[in-house]
């Protein structure tokens, strides 16, 4: 497959910040991806971006890693070609961000813990074109298996109203429903235990219908400006309008439901879509049916300082993907974990521009 007329063929001069960049983190990431594709590689994406051209890199990634940042430019510059990503449907590019909550749970149902975080109900079907019943909404990834056949699923309110009830569902219980829904948005979280442990949960499934953030919900009746909704600004709402939870998260018809995982390494986040563990500031999320996971993104937004102070320049790895991440020069950048990434992710939502690092050898026989 050829690369897609999207991606246009760049030098690495042209890439805004490129040198001052410390890219042995990213190197460390990509890295990480480099062993899981000896178990699992990663499918092309539609762009044109082949996976098995990647081979090279990688093994040269597993065996011999670079020790310093200069080292780690010199590998991605001598296996890459930069290439420019061109947007589609807007002038410039797009990030936002996204971050692992850490909460306080209880393993059991109290007075104040009372909020559950589900796993997987055994009725619950992954759908596609093959199974997918006449007449049945196409969007739908999962469905519920009833006596006679598959229909969709029940929905947050439905599952909010008890619909799951008695299933031996429940994973952990939470003391606040906004901070049970940011982590369905985000899909993971650490949780420090009224007993002492820490555990994880991530991403399992969902119930298949569409997300409606309550930012546009909020916008579109009028409580808050379009253009000061954040996370920051929800959980204010909320937290000023406790009687309108329901009603607001309700119009949320999603669903997420999760499995739990273990905290292996503090300093990572939770092994995401490209299977291997997201690394804070150098992990991002983009859109799967077009990119490939591993291909590793520059990425510039001058607008956006929360990450550091100064305008965001840096290289990243695509190593997760999201529903709402849709788009050839579209990212969702991993934070980290807790409040302080919670705080950066919150307030991202910025202009930039995106360069793909792309094997050499998809260019082979190409002029700059």
């Amino acid at each position: 497959m050829p690369l897609s007329p999207a991606i246009r063929q760049v030098t690495f001069a042209d890439l805004p910040g490129w040198l001052e960049d410390d890219q042995l983190a990213a190197f460390e990431a990509f890295r990480r991806s480099a062993f899981h594709v000896l178990t699992k590689p990663y499918r092309s994406g539609a762009l044109g971006v082949a996976f098995d051209a990647f081979g090279p890199s990688y093994a040269e990634a597993r065996e011999q890693p670079p020790t310093t940042g200069a080292k780690a430019r010199e590998f991605f510059e001598r296996h890459f070609q930069p290439a420019f990503v061109a947007p589609d449907g807007r002038d410039r590019g797009l990030v936002t961000g996204f971050y692992e909550p850490e909460v306080e749970a209880s393993p059991v149902r109290t007075e104040v813990f009372r909020i559950p975080l589900l796993s997987r109900p055994a009725d619950l079907v992954d759908v596609d074109d093959k199974n997918r019943p006449a007449g049945m909404d196409p969007y739908l990834a999962f469905a519920r298996q009833a006596p006679n056949g598959l229909v969709e699923h029940f929905d947050r309110r439905g599952i909010e109203q008890g619909a799951l009830s008695g299933k031996g569902l429940e994973i952990a219980w939470l003391a606040d429903p906004v901070d049970a829904f940011f982590i369905h948005v985000q899909g993971a979280a650490r949780l420090h235990m009224t007993d002492g442990s820490l555990r994880r949960v991530t991403y399992a499934a969902k119930s298949g219908q569409r997300f409606t953030g309550p930012g546009g919900i909020l916008a579109g009746i009028g409580e808050i400006p379009l253009e000061k909704v954040t996370m920051q600004s929800i959980r204010a709402w909320f937290k000023a309008n406790p009687q309108r939870i329901d009603e607001i998260l309700w119009q949320n018809r999603s669903y997420i439901f999760f499995r739990q995982a273990a905290v292996d390494d503090p300093a990572l986040g939770p092994i995401a879509a490209a299977k291997v563990p997201l690394t804070p500031g150098r992990s991002v999320a983009v859109d799967r049916l077009l990119h490939t996971f591993g291909t590793p993104f520059f990425i510039a937004a001058p607008s956006l300082t929360a990450f550091g102070g100064k305008p965001f320049a840096r290289l990243m790895i695509a190593q997760d993907t999201g529903s709402a991440i849709t788009g050839q020069a579209r990212g969702d950048l991993f934070a980290g974990s807790g409040f302080d990434a919670g705080e950066i992710a919150g307030v991202v939502r910025n202009d930039a521009d995106f360069f793909a690092l792309l094997p050499k050898s998809l260019f082979a026989g190409a002029s700059s």
